[in-house]
């Protein structure tokens, strides 16, 4: 059997997280076993369905690397196929017309809640014999006994039919329902696993009858557990943010996201870092707990500075270019941000972090920290700065090893510790007393323009 999987949200706000790691399930299982990964737009939903939703989905799927090998189809596209469909089962006596109104359904249900029965449909038009000259839907005949399939996560569930009332699958209007679209596209786009969430437990014996109505193959289904936030309720946006795009705005790593969701209900062992190669490799079903898994931001925010640090810095430079125009900066051809970069991987938890940090390298003019300035930029710190600076402005070459063994020489002839120097550098560069090393933000820096912020700063020792 040639594995097919799907991925089919509704374009009514961004790609969740919860979406997200159900999109991944699905396209591992596919790459794992070698087979076809399909994006469908379920945008029947037309008075909630945006284009702006679409590009949310397909900008979240493609930055995750979640390439899909078919599609994206769109159910709004298919209404005529979904009708063709409803006819032929029509025909076979499967599905009836039902001419319930609304209001009247609404008021038979509260007659039965009043009764102490339960609000479904009491299938008054199954057998009827008029047919009134008015809009109708179609219904399907559900059958007696009792449904059960294997569930590739949860085990075998079963439902009595009895519980299940005659769903709608064409309304009066002509537009068909949820349920019926999902199994006529699973069915003609030959998908063999659905993996989804497991709020869709309740649909699956109604989408069987329907498979079995078409005398289509039942596919095998695999019903994810929700994502939770830490006070264990449902993943919602008072525990952080649940769209995939904000954490690319945020300057995580995609590969990082995707390393975290994977691990968010799946396990291989202990093991925490898997490169795509890794993941697709060992990836299966059997592996995925049958739990909710707990989203934690911390534990994101760990691997993200773990992806920092292991990325190669020219990588890393196109990935901060974005975020470096947010603050009026275009790198795009500076030269020196694969090394600006290098000297911020260790410290940087996020991309949008290291753009922050990395602001000093680029303005022409930097603002000191009053307190810093005010403890370093003295005037008794002149003559040995002005000493450095001719130092550094002497060297042929400006790399690391270079400008180390100008400080070096210069402290030994005064018999300073690097403290004494370093620090009063850093604020001349920098503004304030935090920096990566002195001698790689030097390099990193540029002669030209460590130079300049030298020079910036004696004049405001010498009160000029």
């Amino acid at each position: 059997m040639k594995v097919r999987t799907r991925f089919a949200p509704s374009p009514t706000g961004y790609l969740h997280i919860g979406g997200a790691r159900t999109a991944l399930f699905s396209w591992l299982y596919a790459r794992k076993h070698g087979g076809k990964f399909i994006l469908r737009i379920e945008d029947t939903d037309v008075a909630r369905s945006t284009t702006e939703s679409i590009q949310a989905i397909l900008d979240g799927m493609e930055w995750l690397g979640l390439n899909w090998d078919e599609g994206p189809f769109f159910q709004s596209q298919r209404f005529d196929e979904y009708r063709k469909f409803a006819g032929d089962l029509l025909e076979k006596g499967l599905v009836y017309k039902c001419w319930c109104t609304p209001a009247e359904l609404e008021a038979r249900r509260e007659a039965a809640m009043k009764e102490g029965k339960p609000p479904r449909y009491d299938g008054r038009c199954r057998d009827r014999k008029d047919a009134p000259d008015a809009p109708y839907a179609l219904r399907f005949r559900v059958p007696t006994g009792v449904t059960s399939f294997k569930d590739e996560i949860k085990g075998v569930i079963s439902f009595e039919n009895s519980e299940i009332e005659d769903l709608i699958i064409l309304r009066s209007d002509g537009t068909p329902t949820y349920n019926f679209c999902v199994v006529i596209d699973d069915a003609t786009m030959d998908i063999t696993h659905v993996i989804r969430g497991d709020d869709h437990i309740n649909n699956t014996p109604k989408q069987i009858f329907l498979y079995k109505a078409l005398g289509h193959e039942i596919p095998v289904f695999a019903h994810l557990p929700m994502i939770l936030g830490s006070d264990k309720t449902r993943l919602s946006k008072r525990h952080g943010a649940t769209s995939v795009m904000a954490y690319k705005e945020m300057g995580y790593l995609p590969h990082a996201l995707v390393n975290y969701l994977a691990r968010l209900g799946w396990s291989f062992g202990d093991q925490e870092i898997f490169s795509i190669e890794e993941l697709i490799e060992k990836f299966s079903l059997d592996s995925v707990g049958k739990s909710s898994g707990v989203f934690n931001p911390e534990k994101l925010m760990w691997l993200n500075q773990h992806y920092i640090k292991s990325s190669r810095p020219e990588e890393l430079s196109e990935l901060l270019l974005p975020l470096l125009k947010e603050h009026g900066i275009d790198a795009s051809n500076d030269k020196r941000l694969p090394e600006i970069v290098k000297t911020l991987q260790e410290r940087a938890r996020t991309l949008k972090e290291m753009a922050e940090s990395s602001l000093f390298y680029f303005k022409e003019e930097i603002e000191y920290d009053p307190k810093a300035a005010e403890k370093f930029l003295i005037p008794e710190n002149a003559p040995l700065f002005e000493e450095l600076k001719q130092r550094l402005s002497a060297l042929p070459s400006f790399g690391h090893d270079d400008i180390a063994a100008a400080f070096n020489s210069l402290l030994e002839e005064k018999d300073l510790k690097l403290g004494k120097l370093a620090q009063p550098v850093r604020v001349a560069l920098t503004g304030g007393t935090v920096s990566p090393g002195i001698f790689e933000t030097l390099s990193a820096m540029g002669k030209a323009l460590a130079i300049k912020r030298l020079d910036a700063a004696l004049a405001r020792m010498q009160g000029a």
